[in-house]
């Protein structure tokens, strides 16, 4: 079991497969990208899934999220999807990605075991999509997402960051084009983890801003606190339902009470925040031949010095040196 001193327990474990990515979105990096890890510092495909089974064995991990960077630009993808669902007990799993890729991999990665993705999609307009990704690459986005959910990764979960001056007004519209395709929309808040260290908290969308827009087109109906549990959306029903929206709120209504995470980065660290400044190394550890038992006592020690809370709302706060793309998100 992986329990801090505030007694949260972590069953969720978020899995960072590279740090690179095809978009350069002007909330994560700069335009020219960043240093990337070198090969020999990622860990391998078998370091990767030998973690996960010393986590869903020894530690209690009931759900695993492959993240990036974009993981669809991992060469080893589908194999590592499909040995983790071998394991016992088999962990359910997740993608978040920019769904590029899907188009061409979504079939395969059903057949390997993959449950659903999260598909990142920040606006309709192909031109703002362009302003705030650099790069023309809208269509292939909707062509994945579609891909998703006919090889039946679903639910197909969009995630949308809105941004002053670019895509706030796109709420509605975006929600409206959700309920049509059968989306699940989830507004997420900017947060402080760009590369170039220029989130500022005055100006962004919040999600009272995000409900406020939604509510001039949609009847919205909060499921409440019983329905949510330890997620990171607050979810309301769409003019009564079935669809349903989400808001993600990390700045404003920070949620880390119920935190049920632990991350592992691309290059084998154990994070306990998606804002942590430490991390604790288990690729040191793999790589000395340390037997599962020894890794595992190094992760419950991480997880055991786990913070109350983020912090964003202290004066004091330090942004994480790590951008989201080195971190998962």
């Amino acid at each position: 079991m992986l329990i801090d001193t505030y007694g949260r327990v972590a069953t969720d474990l978020r899995v960072s497969l590279t740090d690179r990515c095809n978009l350069r979105c002007t909330y994560c990096m700069p335009e020219e990208g960043l240093q990337w890890l070198a090969k020999p510092d990622l860990l391998t495909d078998d370091e990767i899934v030998r973690l996960v089974d010393i986590a869903v064995r020894m530690l209690g991990i009931e759900e695993v999220r492959f993240t990036g960077g974009e993981p669809l630009l991992r060469p080893g993808l589908v194999g590592i999807v499909e040995r983790v669902a071998a394991l016992r007990p088999r962990p359910q799993m997740s993608l978040t990605t920019n769904g590029i890729g899907l188009g061409r991999t979504a079939t395969a990665l059903k057949a390997a075991g993959l449950d659903r993705v999260n598909v990142s999609l920040d606006t309709l307009r192909p031109d703002v999509f362009k302003t705030l990704t650099r790069r023309d690459r809208h269509k292939d986005v909707l062509e994945g997402l579609r891909a998703a959910r006919e090889a039946g990764l679903t639910p197909v979960k969009v995630n949308s960051v809105l941004m002053p001056g670019l895509n706030a007004d796109e709420a509605p519209d975006l929600l409206a084009w959700a309920v049509e395709h059968d989306y699940e929309l989830r507004f997420i808040e900017q947060m402080p983890l760009d590369a170039q260290h220029g989130w500022k908290r005055e100006g962004m969308v919040t999600a009272g801003d995000i409900l406020a827009s939604l509510r001039t087109r949609f009847e919205l109906t909060p499921e409440g606190a019983d329905a949510r549990g330890s997620a990171p959306a607050e979810r309301w029903l769409v003019n009564g339902g079935p669809h349903r929206v989400g808001v993600i709120a990390s700045v404003t209504r920070p949620f880390c009470a119920a935190c049920d995470r632990t991350r592992l980065t691309a290059d084998g660290q154990i994070r306990t925040c998606l804002f942590a400044t430490e991390e604790t190394d288990l690729r040191a550890a793999l790589r000395s031949d340390a037997p599962d038992e020894e890794i595992a006592r190094i992760w419950r020690l991480a997880m055991w010095g786990k913070k109350a809370g983020a912090g964003l709302d202290d004066p004091s706060f330090v942004q994480p040196d790590r951008p989201m793309s080195a971190i998962g998100g």
